[in-house]
């Protein structure tokens, strides 16, 4: 396979620029330490300078929002953020009950302060000093000028965004500020916290100047910078946080139509340069799986990290690789041990017909899970019996170097996931808290269903974008992977318009959006049916139908956390008169689950005790701890499912259209059973709670010690009055 060597702008590539590897290090500088008359008076090391903001300020395929990151952003894996929503099991820090948050000391995460110099302060001072440096060169043409001020303000609006959503009005700071102590006193970097309308506003505008000077495309050697389809994407995504119910209590239609306006924008520049979310081919949405791995990003990038597969030596040339392959693949591929999701999301996926279980004509088998399941379904999970093919680079799978992986398998071109388990006695299958001892095939963990959504399946285009590797120095199984990350995609922005034309209520237009999401990926023929959608209700209903389709068309690429923020999905927004009268909702009803006709995510707790993780066990026979102890060790499976079959099932005529699918679910109800594991069990009747100060996070001791203007958040200890917070990060 082609080695991929287009490296991402997020790294400096000396290569790239002077064909010199040696002098990576001197062109990753911080050059805003030095004086602006020895970069900003060239193109070249101008540019440098905006690239080291790709470098800084681009999200990651594996970013997490647990303690210590600056990025503020989820890309998908289990972090403290996920994990209070149903893609995980487990608890968060934000929803156990058994500990409170406090911003005295060091128990509430930071993400204002951080370390000085990887905090996001230092992000946007260097964001700061191109735009100061760009605008006051002499030398630089307009046109230059132009191509590097729109990227500067796009990646200032991109960090301003990520901390406002999270604590509200911040610090407008549009200066390079003096870091040394004892010039003006260091005054001019005590700069107090803006509205949150304020910030909105100022994000926005970047974001209007990065539009007005940024290509709607690059060549293609510069594929991965931002463009105005992107401006404007980012644009409408901050444009409807301000208007979802966590900012907007009142339910102010004027801020949906700025929405509105800002996403149809977004939604006709991204078309006019060929950015249309267009799939085509493949069954169960092989094409649209195909669009997380294709290296330019088809029709559906919009906001793109990229990565490369180089080796960390290889022409000493700089190596960048996206580690999510790695960490979703099983373990007896030598993968990461692999991503969990619920028993909650598994069930919660329409049927084929495009409607929930509970509403669908089409039998639900919660053994079979897997049948007559939505399309995409087939793409974001994985489960016993399915193939899950890799480029295995022709390497020995039985050698002493990968003796991990299971002597039934040839390579990674004839691997199929059997991912059932054993117990040990009789008695712990009824027990619902224990889980099985040991996994088919080498598998140690007692796993039922996997995380697929990403993956760089060789069964896509057999061709993978990752070198699959298991020498010592070279990476291991996945990790050298070339694969884009999209942080805002196609699908994303049609879904933020559809949710904007509702708020205006415009709700033909919202399902005839959610009609374009689904023809991406159902077939053809269900058009007359309206891909399953019902095409009509009230607003609230259209709205509860735009979350539900971001739940199916969205899940592990970090967004549902922030969706459940926006709409106040953990209580409905009840608690908040109790922080602050003036927070009560006079929009949405009062309470904006009553409002969508949803059960709050506290509430759904307290009533099933805990989230769950599916299991699939043998059901006659027990086992012991070793690889040769699987009762069924002598049973034949069927042949792997590839992900083309047809997977319809009729209850009543018992009859199922593919031979191979019901060889599957025959094996499936012949030889196991399905058990869900509770994920986050608490003593003393204790429930997973996420209360309701958390909507908008305080401010750390050490955020204010180092800024004696900054007030603290409201529902917070204020660390420099010894008194409760009074900045109101809801207000205009």
């Amino acid at each position: 396979m082609r080695k991929i060597k287009y490296i991402s702008f997020a790294l400096l590539l000396a290569a790239n620029l002077t064909g010199c590897s040696d002098q990576f290090l001197e062109d990753e500088r911080e050059y805003g330490t030095y004086d602006e008359s020895l970069v900003y008076e060239n193109f070249e090391t101008a540019e440098q300078r905006v690239n080291y903001l790709y470098q800084l300020l681009l999200p990651r395929a594996t970013g997490s929002t647990d303690e210590g990151t600056d990025f503020l952003t989820s890309s998908g894996v289990e972090d403290d953020w996920s994990a209070c929503t149903e893609e995980f099991g487990g608890s968060s820090i934000f929803n156990d009950p058994t500990q409170i948050l406090t911003s005295v000391g060091n128990s509430l995460p930071d993400f204002f302060h951080v370390q000085p110099h990887l905090g996001p302060w230092n992000r946007i001072r260097e964001c700061n000093d191109i735009i100061q440096g760009v605008t006051n060169s002499q030398s630089l043409t307009e046109e230059q000028k132009n191509e590097l001020l729109g990227q500067a303000y796009f990646f200032r609006a991109w960090r301003y965004y990520l901390l406002v959503r999270i604590y509200g009005g911040v610090p407008i700071i549009t200066e390079k500020q003096n870091p040394v102590v004892g010039d003006s006193e260091g005054l001019d970097k005590v700069v107090p916290r803006s509205s949150t309308g304020a910030c909105i506003e100022f994000i926005c505008q970047d974001l209007e100047n990065a539009y007005n000077m940024l290509p709607s495309t690059w060549d293609t050697g510069k594929y991965g910078r931002v463009t105005k389809g992107a401006a404007l994407a980012l644009e409408g995504r901050v444009r409807l946080w301000w208007a979802s119910p966590l900012f907007n209590r009142t339910n102010d239609r004027a801020r949906w139509q700025a929405a509105y306006d800002v996403n149809t924008r977004a939604v006709n520049e991204l078309q006019a340069a060929g950015i249309n979310g267009s799939v085509a081919g493949g069954e169960n949405a092989k094409a649209w799986a195909h669009l997380f791995n294709t290296y330019t990003g088809g029709n559906e990038a919009v906001f793109v990290t990229l990565y490369n597969n180089l080796s960390e030596v290889e022409g000493l040339e700089v190596h960048k690789w996206n580690n999510w392959e790695h960490s979703i693949r099983p373990g007896n591929t030598n993968g990461g041990g692999g991503m969990t999701p619920t028993a909650e999301i598994v069930d919660l996926f329409p049927m084929a017909d495009g409607k929930p279980a509970a509403e669908s004509s089409l039998p639900y088998d919660e053994l079979c899970f897997f049948l007559n399941r939505d399309p995409r379904f087939y793409r974001t999970f994985a489960f016993p019996g399915v193939e899950w093919l890799f480029n295995d680079q022709n390497i020995d799978m039985h050698s002493s170097t990968t003796s991990f992986f299971p002597d039934a398998y040839e390579g990674g071109e004839d691997y199929v996931l059997w991912n059932y388990c054993w117990f040990e006695n009789e008695e712990d299958k009824t027990d619902e808290s224990e889980g099985g001892v040991r996994g088919a095939d080498k598998l140690t963990s007692d796993r039922g269903v996997y995380v697929r959504k990403r993956s760089d399946d060789y069964g896509l285009a057999n061709a993978n974008l990752f070198t699959y590797n298991t020498m010592a120095g070279n990476g291991s199984g996945f990790k050298t992977s070339a694969n884009p990350y999209m942080e805002i995609r196609y699908a994303e922005v049609l879904l933020n318009l559809a949710e904007s034309a509702c708020g205006i209520g415009e709700t033909g237009e919202a399902w005839n959006l959610l009609k374009d999401i689904r023809a991406r990926v159902y077939p053809a023929d269900m058009e007359a049916d309206n891909y399953g959608l019902a095409m009509s209700g009230s607003q609230a209903e259209t709205f509860a139908a735009i979350l539900y389709e971001r739940q199916i068309e969205l899940p592990y690429e970090g967004k549902r956390f922030d969706d459940m923020r926006r709409w106040m999905l953990f209580d409905g927004g009840a608690g908040q008169e109790s922080l602050n009268p003036s927070w009560a909702l006079s929009g949405w009803g009062g309470n904006t689950c009553t409002y969508l006709g949803v059960t709050s995510a506290n509430d759904r707790a307290r009533a099933n005790g805990s989230k769950h993780r599916i299991i699939l066990y043998v059901t006659d026979g027990t086992g012991g701890n070793s690889d040769d102890a699987d009762p069924l060790l002598d049973v034949a499976r069927p042949a792997g499912l590839t992900l083309d079959e047809d997977f319809h099932y009729s209850l009543e005529h018992g009859e199922y259209a593919d031979a191979n699918v019901r060889a599957v679910a025959e094996f499936y109800h012949t030889y196991l059973t399905r058990k869900d594991l509770p994920t986050d069990e608490y003593d003393n009747g204790q429930y997973s709670t996420f209360r309701p100060e958390y909507y908008f996070i305080g401010l750390r001791q050490s955020a204010q010690s180092n800024n004696s203007t900054l007030l603290q958040n409201i529902g917070w200890h204020d660390n420099i009055t010894g008194g409760d917070g009074t900045f109101d990060p809801v207000a205009e």
